[in-house]
């Protein structure tokens, strides 16, 4: 019983010298990747420094097992690594290995902030998510980038852009046709009923278009100088107006059920 106890005790105290030959040896080598010499005097440094390393270690999560929650509309995209010199110890975000040296040390991605060793740089998957913080422009910026950044399926700047276009546009094609219709107000009624009923026809064959090659421009080019012709038959006139002659006559054709 005596030589069992002896013997447990005994391994109890290997135990702990070996815990302490590693911890040591952790020490000196962090040591030696900062340029710290490990002693009595120096000594001081060691803890704060463990606590850091600790708490960047248990912070990092390995960026495979990252899910695009966050993102609806999942790119994919490569990060773009760019060779860096760290301040302090860094520790890498793929391997969770100590990053040695004094000066460039690994490679951050300049987009994300991804902090990994150079060789480890390639096996790293293409799941960048770009933070805004470092995204500095619109224009002359990688499209993915861009719209991973603001987590949308385009640039807001194009939506921005068309909504803007799309609803002037609009506020014309509706002024326009209040003129047209305006000036239709104003014919005889025969003229009226005529244009009417040569527009309704006019439509259908636009139907057809697959087999014709008729569609409301060709036919207002062909319609426009007889339907719209000026008063005076001058011909520098007539070829002026022409392109307005056909726009007019493509008009009706095109907005018949409205106009009418």
């Amino acid at each position: 019983m005596f030589s069992q106890e002896l013997w447990l005790e005994n391994e109890k105290k290997c135990a702990v010298v070996w815990k302490s030959k590693q911890g040591r040896k952790r020490q000196e080598l962090l040591a030696m990747a900062l340029g710290v010499m490990v002693g009595v005097k120096g000594g001081w440094l060691w803890p704060p420094l463990k606590l850091f390393a600790c708490s960047q270690i248990s912070s990092l999560v390995p960026r495979a097992a990252l899910t695009h929650k966050d993102n609806h509309f999942n790119y994919e995209k490569t990060h773009k690594f760019k060779i860096h010199t760290f301040r302090g110890p860094h520790w890498c975000e793929y391997c969770a290995n100590f990053m040695w040296g004094i000066i460039t040390q690994g490679v951050r991605c300049s987009d994300c902030g991804l902090n990994v060793h150079k060789q480890c740089s390639k096996h790293v998957p293409n799941d960048c998510q770009p933070d805004l913080k470092r995204i500095k422009k619109v224009y002359c910026c990688d499209l993915t980038t861009l719209i991973k950044a603001h987590n949308t399926q385009r640039p807001m700047v194009v939506d921005i852009c068309i909504w803007e276009i799309e609803a002037k546009e609009i506020s014309i094609a509706d002024q326009r046709l209040e003129t047209v219709h305006e000036m239709l107000m104003l014919l005889p009624p025969a003229h009226y009923e005529t244009l009417w009923y040569l527009m309704i026809h006019l439509k259908k064959v636009t139907m057809n278009e697959k087999d014709n090659f008729m569609n409301a421009e060709n036919l207002g080019i062909v319609f426009g100088p007889t339907l719209m012709r000026p008063p005076e038959d001058r011909t520098l006139t007539t070829l002026h107006d022409m392109q307005y002659q056909k726009l007019i006559v493509q008009i009706l054709i095109e907005n018949e059920d409205v106009l009418f």
